[in-house]
């Protein structure tokens, strides 16, 4: 399945990385990787975020980087609990920057609303900013959300970030993702982000 895409998105890797390793041995000399720490402490489970990508079709660009949130009130050490990886890509001249991003699960599901809120945000607040490194930004990975109406949803949407209305009846969760030459924007007529469902991690 790998092998039909140019770059793909690995949640769930874990800290020895034996498993990714010998997928990246099946998959051949082609095919690079670039992954993240992991998110230390119980929340984090040892898991690190990868992105496998074609090389011979597809290069990085020069962002990688993890999503860090700035201190908030009584809470400055505030963080997720695996944090978002981020890195950026070319082909054929069009570059794109992917954000993927693993939500934490909770005991139920009003714990999963502090990240929800925050990525959303902060994925909102990336992509208004001037002159940064932010065209064609692509968010991915498993949002913990169900459907249209649910609270989680409600809070991820707050933002701008919305599924095109065709695959709102599809079944699973939510990928994120901008249409080609956009950024993450929320105003109607503007350029919006559009949902892809996804089978978690």
């Amino acid at each position: 399945m790998i092998t039909r895409f140019n770059v793909v998105a690995v949640q769930e890797s874990r800290r020895k990385p034996v498993a990714l390793k010998r997928l990246m041995a099946t998959l051949g000399p082609h095919w690079q990787v670039i992954i993240s720490d992991v998110t230390e402490g119980s929340a984090g489970n040892g898991e690190r975020l990868a992105f496998l990508y074609e090389s011979n079709r597809v290069q990085p660009s020069g962002l990688v980087g993890e999503i860090v949130l700035t201190p908030l009130g009584d809470d400055p050490k505030r963080q997720f609990a695996r944090t978002p990886y981020t890195a950026s890509f070319s082909r054929a001249g069009v570059e794109f920057t992917l954000a993927s991003v693993h939500i934490l699960w909770g005991k139920k599901p009003a714990e999963r609303l502090p990240e929800i809120t925050a990525f959303a945000q902060w994925m909102r607040d990336w992509a208004v900013r001037p002159n940064d490194w932010n065209s064609n930004l692509i968010v991915l990975g498993d949002f913990s959300l169900d459907r249209i109406g649910d609270p989680l949803y409600e809070a991820f949407i707050s933002t701008g970030l919305w599924p095109p209305a065709e695959l709102n009846a599809a079944p699973g969760r939510f990928s994120m993702t901008t249409r080609p030459g956009t950024s993450t924007t929320s105003s109607p007529g503007s350029p919006n982000p559009t949902a892809l469902p996804c089978s978690g991690a």
